[in-house]
């Protein structure tokens, strides 16, 4: 009902601004009006231009003055991380400058050529230093991104079996997060979604005959070792999802009839980070805003004090609770994870 009323108001303003419109110009009839501008008129526009360009400046600088968050991205908790983060902020700077000179230009030449009575433009057809010089900068300039952005790619995505690398694989599902640890033997018992059984609690569809997945284990919340490398597996049940794990600058498609793969090395347990400056007073500042909402959220029967925690998240819009689609994860010491890993059962003993 509110919707249909939304429509009707919005209606109903659109055609008073058209019969607006139509007495305005039935007001104008007899009036001399001319097409062709002024040096008034140019004087104006010109002038706004260079009113624009002040304006955009001040806002920029008004922007990372109370809103910016400097350095551009922070907190990376991988070990390639660092380096991800080294390609944004040089991006980002190169983008920055040449978005200051070229908007400079733009709104400087509009303001000193702007049109004047008895003044003619001078029109070059072609000129080759000029052509020369606005198209190498570029290529310069991108291809040193491109091939500085394709070596830090190979170097996150070029796994080294020889680190011995704990898999673990990440099965997405409408909504939710499950991850299988390979067990002592470090490989995955091998799976497929037909052979999902409810009755049984295979709900990852694992063969239950095959000897690499009897010392697997199944968990709801992410654990992990900190400077352990870890390559994650990644099958999805249903539609496609993405595995995101923003602290660990890592992301990668879950998609539907076959395995994705992206492994990292994290580098800061929890405990750490949530000790961390910029994350102690981060947190500060979020609970001072739950605490506005205090009744709000207790109300809803939320947890009032928020405490930081790593998080896998679905960053791929995948139905009307992909906003719930999340997992928490855990970095913690070796002998920490040792320890919650004893506790744990394995496949066979989480079968019905």
């Amino acid at each position: 009902m509110t919707a249909l009323l939304t429509i009707i108001i919005v209606l109903f303003a659109a055609v008073a601004i058209w019969q607006m419109v139509k007495i305005f110009d039935l007001a104008q009839v007899g009036t001399t009006s001319s097409p062709v501008a002024t040096d008034h008129d140019n004087n104006i526009n010109g002038y706004m231009m260079i009113g624009f360009l002040i304006f955009i400046y001040i806002i920029t600088i008004l922007s990372f003055w109370y809103l910016g968050d400097l350095p551009l991205v922070s907190n990376a908790a991988s070990e390639h991380g660092p380096g991800l983060d080294n390609l944004m902020i040089i991006s980002m700077v190169v983008i920055f400058i040449v978005q200051t000179v070229t908007q400079f230009l733009l709104h400087y030449f509009a303001f000193k050529y702007r049109g004047e009575k008895g003044k003619k433009a001078l029109f070059y057809a072609d000129n080759n230093t000029l052509e020369f010089i606005w198209t190498i900068i570029p290529v310069i300039v991108l291809a040193g991104l491109i091939i500085y952005g394709l070596f830090t790619w190979n170097d996150i995505m070029n796994i080294d079996e020889d680190d011995d690398p704990m898999v673990i694989e990440l099965y997405a599902q409408q909504f939710n997060w499950k991850a299988r640890y390979s067990g002592a033997d470090n490989v995955l018992g091998k799976a497929n979604v037909r052979l999902i059984d409810i009755d049984r609690a295979n709900v990852l569809g694992i063969d239950e005959d095959d000897p690499n997945a009897q010392d697997d284990v199944i968990v709801t919340e992410l654990h992990l070792p900190a400077g352990q490398p870890v390559l994650f597996k990644m099958r999805s049940q249903d539609v496609l999802h993405s595995a995101y794990m923003p602290h660990f600058r890592a992301q990668m498609n879950c998609v539907p009839g076959m395995v994705t793969q992206f492994g990292f090395t994290p580098t800061v347990t929890t405990a750490e980070m949530r000790e961390s400056p910029d994350m102690v007073e981060k947190v500060k500042h979020i609970n001072e805003l739950r605490l506005e909402r205090k009744a709000e959220i207790e109300e809803a029967g939320q947890e009032l004090v928020y405490e930081f925690d790593y998080l896998l998240l679905c960053n791929k819009i995948c139905g009307k609770s992909h906003y719930n689609m999340q997992m928490k994860i855990i970095v913690e010491t070796q002998e920490e994870f040792d320890a919650w890993m004893k506790e744990q059962k394995t496949f066979p003993n989480s079968l019905n």
